[in-house]
């Protein structure tokens, strides 16, 4: 059987308490217009990661569809995805990069690349059958980043420095003997201003 394009859509989950164990009022309405956005998009399955504010955010996506299947999957969670040697990156960032990627046990550091790993293989790549896959994987920053860099071939440690935004939009093509296409990164045009860039450094915000 012929491989078919899949349309993968990730999106970060809507802004969430202080705590990260549920979403703010802000982070509600994100998730439902983030739905509203997706209505026209014929998706065959909502993917989430464990954590509630991805949950959640799943939840309220799924109420303005028709019928979409949601699932949890631990590799649609919040994990370093790679921890880069320093000989890897620019050496003028290296110091800093390394001082906050120490941060993470060293449990993470194992278990984050074998997730990593997983997500490719769950999310990624054209799809057996004759018919285009729709599916949209609500999750974290660092695992959109690893995505979209793994979709750009970029060098594994450049997932770090991607950043993106409460309910915001990203869209990888994968077509069958194509390379895989960023078709939108970072859309924020199904929110208002004041629901924009939430989840930024406050110097990052536009």
């Amino acid at each position: 059987m012929s491989p078919a394009t899949r349309h993968l859509y990730l999106a970060r989950h809507g802004h969430a308490s202080a705590d990260e164990t549920r979403l703010t009022d802000q982070g509600r309405r994100q998730a439902a217009l983030l739905g509203e956005r997706l209505r026209g998009v014929p998706l065959s399955a909502i993917h989430h990661g464990p954590l509630a504010r991805a949950a959640e955010t799943a939840q309220l996506v799924g109420e303005q569809l028709a019928c979409v299947p949601v699932s949890t999957s631990s590799a649609a969670g919040d994990y370093c995805p790679y921890v880069p040697d320093r000989d890897e990156m620019p050496e003028e960032s290296a110091d800093e990069t390394l001082s906050w990627l120490e941060g993470f046990t060293a449990d993470e550091r194992m278990t984050g690349p074998v997730l990593a790993r997983e997500a490719v293989e769950l999310f990624t790549g054209a799809v057996d059958g004759p018919q285009a896959r729709h599916e949209l994987v609500v999750t974290h920053n660092f695992l959109i980043a690893w995505l979209v860099r793994e979709a750009l071939g970029a060098p594994a440690w450049r997932w770090i420095g991607l950043n993106h935004a409460n309910a915001a939009l990203t869209v990888i093509r994968y077509a069958p003997r194509r390379p895989a296409e960023l078709v939108v990164f970072n859309d924020l045009a199904h929110l208002p201003v004041e629901l924009r860039w939430t989840g930024f450094e406050v110097e990052r915000q536009l």
